[in-house]
């Protein structure tokens, strides 16, 4: 992974019925990023849920439904002005693709995923 000093985060319940879907729009989507300018992307699916001595767990975040599991997802970028630069080039791609309906058949609620801007502060 390249270095870098921001980092874009998410965490995304996702249908289980759902993975092959979200898997491939986020293999298109990781493209797109990465086209223009993002140093990393990655999108990871839940893989130990109930970690020892942990009370409050990714599925109690995401307050996950039975048959859902989480994906916890990263963009890297050199800074936030940097990120704000790619994002700003990826949603004119993804508008001028899919027009208003870009984030129509989501593959997930987009009324539950969890998104924010990191300021990276060990490990730049």
């Amino acid at each position: 992974m390249k270095k870098g000093n921001y980092v874009d985060g998410f965490v995304i319940p996702v249908p289980k019925k759902n993975t092959a879907k979200y898997k491939k729009m986020a293999q298109d989507a990781k493209v797109v990023w990465m086209k223009f300018g993002a140093l990393d992307y990655k999108e990871c699916i839940i893989d130990d849920a109930k970690p020892q001595h942990v009370k409050f767990t990714f599925p109690v975040m995401a307050k996950t439904k039975p048959g859902e599991a989480v994906w916890f997802s990263f963009i890297v970028y050199k800074s936030r002005a940097h990120r704000d630069a790619v994002n700003k080039k990826v949603m004119a791609y993804f508008e001028k693709k899919y027009g208003e309906d870009a984030m129509k058949d989501m593959p997930f609620d987009m009324k539950r995923f969890s998104y924010a801007g990191f300021k990276v502060m060990v490990g730049a």
